[in-house]
């Protein structure tokens, strides 16, 4: 008798395992060794930097302007392919990673924003780029604001994507992120919550976005996954603990602002729930020379569920 209820037992376990396996739509992709085996839709580049770093980017277009263009975090440079197709028509547009990032190295840093900020100086100066048009999205925005900050004779404009860096967080909220935001927390997300948290992003997610839930399934296999993790977790801690909120009534350069105005991550619904649109006004209030673009029915990642938007206007401005 209990020979026949441990079968039945096994055979529940099997059918139910059969049935997960057969409703998993990621069950076929292919397992990468390390994150550098990522596709891309354009060739990379390498730069080699200070301290070691070897920064990936593409680079397409040509022109009197240059776009230099920062991802946002847990991202990677194809967080722009819509926009690098589309604007590389009329100027030379590079996407980079990170440090820690796609395909860029992942040796250990503290994930401060004037890290970061330093790295593209160092990479503007190791392409005579001379001054940049500087696009930045989420943290990449507020990378953005502290390199224009602290190098400004490099940026000729500024284009902020639903940046990070407008929201204020009080010393309780800022250890809470820290505690929270760990490299383990990242490591062990499950497939659910890889599709929630990338969902979330967008007011709807279009179906040429599934590439980033599948591209961050397969990281989970690669040997530089833990390092990239914990960038990941630094960068949370670096965005905290470097505010610019305080001092960005300082930039002088042409700002162009976008956010989605159904963007679910700024400002935050647990610690500071509110309407985006009352963020994006006070920092564009305090930028002196910018301008806000409010993009209805659109999420977190404007620049990708509407392109059509950000590109021209973007030309438009840089115009």
């Amino acid at each position: 008798m209990k020979t026949l209820k441990k079968m039945k037992i096994n055979s529940i376990t099997l059918i139910l395992l059969l049935l997960v396996t057969a409703c998993n739509p990621y069950k076929n992709l292919t397992k990468i060794n390390s994150m550098s085996e990522l596709k891309y839709d354009y060739p990379v580049h390498y730069a080699d930097l200070n301290d070691g770093i070897k920064l990936a980017y593409v680079d397409e277009g040509k022109g009197d302007e240059t776009i230099i263009m920062i991802h946002g975090l847990g991202s990677y440079l194809p967080a722009w392919k819509k926009n690098i197709s589309e604007l590389s028509n009329y100027y030379r547009v590079i996407a980079i990673d990170l440090p820690g990032y796609g395909k860029s190295s992942k040796l250990p840093h503290s994930g401060l924003m004037s890290f970061y900020a330093g790295v593209i100086a160092d990479f503007i100066q190791k392409l005579e780029l001379g001054p940049v048009n500087l696009a930045g999205h989420s943290m990449g925005g507020q990378i953005s604001m502290v390199l224009t900050l602290e190098k400004p004779e490099l940026v000729k404009r500024l284009i902020l994507v639903d940046p990070a860096g407008f929201e204020v967080f009080h010393a309780g909220q800022k250890n809470w992120f820290k505690d929270v935001m760990t490299p383990n927390l990242v490591r062990l997300t499950t497939l659910e919550a890889i599709e929630t948290n990338l969902a979330s992003n967008f007011y709807r997610m279009p179906d040429d976005a599934r590439f980033m839930i599948e591209d961050r399934i397969v990281m989970r296999d690669a040997s530089d996954f833990e390092l990239y993790c914990l960038a990941v977790a630094r960068s949370v801690h670096g965005m905290v603990d470097e505010a610019v909120i305080e001092k960005i009534h300082n930039i002088k350069v042409p700002t162009l602002i976008f956010f989605g105005e159904n963007d679910m991550l700024i400002p935050n619904r647990y610690l500071n729930p509110g309407f985006t649109i009352k963020i994006a006004e006070t920092g564009a209030d305090l930028i002196q020379n910018s301008k806000l673009i409010m993009v209805p029915k659109c999420g977190h990642f404007m620049m990708f569920e509407k392109p059509e938007v950000f590109n021209a206007e973007t030309r438009n401005f840089i115009q």
